[in-house]
C-alpha cells in the first residue's frame, strides 16, 4: 500500500469515527417508530408504501416517505434491516435480520428499551463532559446533571422506571447463557439466594422459576422495590448494600460492581461476606464483565466500550480484566474464585469466602 492510499485509508477511518453517532440515532428512530415491529406484524418483507401505511394509523400526520427511504437504506448498510427488489413490482422489499429481532417489543429477548435507554439525551449529555473531566477527575454524568444517576432515580419516578426497564431488558441478554452454564451452581444452593441490586426482580425471578428449591431474595434501595411486582418464591428486601445485607446461603449480583470505585466494591463484598458466613457452603455469584483488552471473541469489544461507558454514567465504575477482579475480591475476603465464561456478554464469578 502506497502513502497516499494509507492516508486515505487514515482519513476514512476518522471520518466513520467522528459520524458512528449516526448509527446510533438512526437506529433510535426505527425503534421510536416501531420498524420492526410493524415488519413482524406483516410476516413477510414489506415495501415503505406498506411501512408509511401502518405509521399513519397511529398518527394525524403524514410521515415523510423520503426520510424514512434514506434512513433505511443506512440500517439496510449496517445489516439491521435487509432489501431486495421485488421482480413484479420492481420496489425495494424490507425484512428483519438476526439483529432486528432482538428490537420486537413483544419478544422476551428484546433490547428496545436499552436501544432507547442508551440514546436518551439525559444519558447523552455526559459525554460532552468527557475531555473535560479527564483534565478535572470529576464525573461526567454529575458535571451535566449536578447529581449521581443513582439520585436522579431516587428523586425522579419516572426516569426511576427507565431505568428499571432498561435494566430488565439487560437481563435477557444473559439470563438464558446464565442458566445453562451455572446451572450445577444454582441446584447447589440449599437454601435462600439474595439478589444485591436486583432491581425489579426479574433475574431473581428466572432463577427461582429453573430452581424452585432456591428461596428467592431481592434486594435493593427502598424506591426500587417500592415498584416490584408479586413474584412467586422471591421476597422484596429493601435496604442499603453499604450498610448491610440480608443473610442467605448465596448471594448474586448481576451488573452492579461495575458501576463502583474498587474501594466501594469492597465494603459491598465485605457486607457480602457478612451475609454468607454463617453458611457451610456459602458462595458470591458475580456477573460481570471480564475484561480482556486484547480478546477477539464476540463481545470482547464490547467489554472495552462498557469501561468508557461507566465514566459517562458513574462516579467512578469501571470494567475489570481477571487480574483486577482477583486483587479486589482478595482484599475483601475471597481468596478462591473460578471465573466462567458463557457465549453471552457477561461472564460468571464464583467467589469463595477464607
Amino acid at each position: 500500500m502506497d502513502i497516499a492510499e494509507e492516508r486515505l485509508k487514515g482519513q476514512a477511518e476518522v471520518w466513520e469515527h467522528m459520524f458512528a453517532f449516526v448509527d446510533s440515532m438512526a437506529l433510535k428512530c426505527a425503534v421510536e417508530l416501531g420498524i420492526p415491529d410493524i415488519i413482524n406484524s406483516h410476516g413477510h418483507p414489506v415495501t415503505i408504501s406498506e411501512i408509511i401505511d401502518s405509521l399513519k394509523a397511529n398518527t394525524s400526520t403524514s410521515p415523510n416517505a423520503d426520510y424514512l427511504t434514506r434512513i433505511m437504506r443506512l440500517l439496510v448498510h449496517k445489516r439491521l434491516f435487509t432489501s431486495e427488489i421485488h421482480q413484479e413490482s420492481n420496489q425495494l422489499l424490507y425484512d428483519l435480520t438476526r439483529s432486528s429481532k432482538w428490537l420486537l417489543k413483544d419478544s422476551k429477548f428484546n433490547l428496545s428499551p436499552l436501544v432507547l435507554w442508551e440514546t436518551n439525551p439525559i444519558l447523552l449529555k455526559p459525554w460532552q463532559y468527557l475531555g473535560k473531566c479527564v483534565q478535572e477527575k470529576s464525573s461526567p454524568f454529575e458535571r451535566a446533571h449536578g447529581c449521581e444517576i443513582w439520585d436522579l432515580a431516587l428523586s425522579d419516578p419516572k426516569f426511576n422506571n427507565f431505568l428499571n426497564g432498561a435494566m430488565r431488558c439487560s437481563t435477557t441478554t444473559i439470563i438464558n447463557e446464565m442458566l445453562l452454564e451455572y446451572k450445577d451452581g444454582f441446584s447447589g444452593i440449599a437454601g435462600s439466594l439474595v439478589d444485591v441490586g436486583g432491581g425489579t426482580g426479574s433475574i431473581i425471578a428466572e432463577i427461582v422459576e429453573a430452581n424452585p428449591h432456591i428461596q428467592g431474595i431481592n434486594f435493593d434501595l427502598p424506591h426500587v422495590v417500592a415498584t416490584c411486582p408479586d413474584i412467586p418464591g422471591v421476597k422484596h428486601v429493601g435496604g442499603d448494600m453499604f450498610v448491610d445485607i440480608p443473610e442467605a446461603d448465596a448471594v448474586i449480583m448481576k451488573w452492579t460492581l461495575h458501576d463502583w470505585s474498587d474501594e466501594d466494591c469492597t465494603i459491598i463484598l465485605k457486607n457480602c461476606y457478612q451475609a454468607i458466613r454463617k453458611k457451610k457452603n456459602g458462595k458470591v455469584i458475580i456477573v460481570d464483565c471480564v475484561l480482556r483488552p486484547d480478546g477477539n471473541d464476540l463481545f470482547d469489544k464490547m467489554g472495552l466500550i462498557f469501561d468508557v461507558l461507566m465514566m459517562a454514567h458513574t462516579t467512578a465504575g469501571k470494567e475489570r480484566t481477571e487480574a483486577e477482579w482477583k486483587i479486589l475480591l482478595n482484599n475483601a475476603g475471597f481468596p478462591r474464585y473460578n471465573v466462567i465464561r458463557t457465549p453471552a456478554f457477561s461472564c460468571i464469578i464464583e467467589a469463595f469466602p477464607e
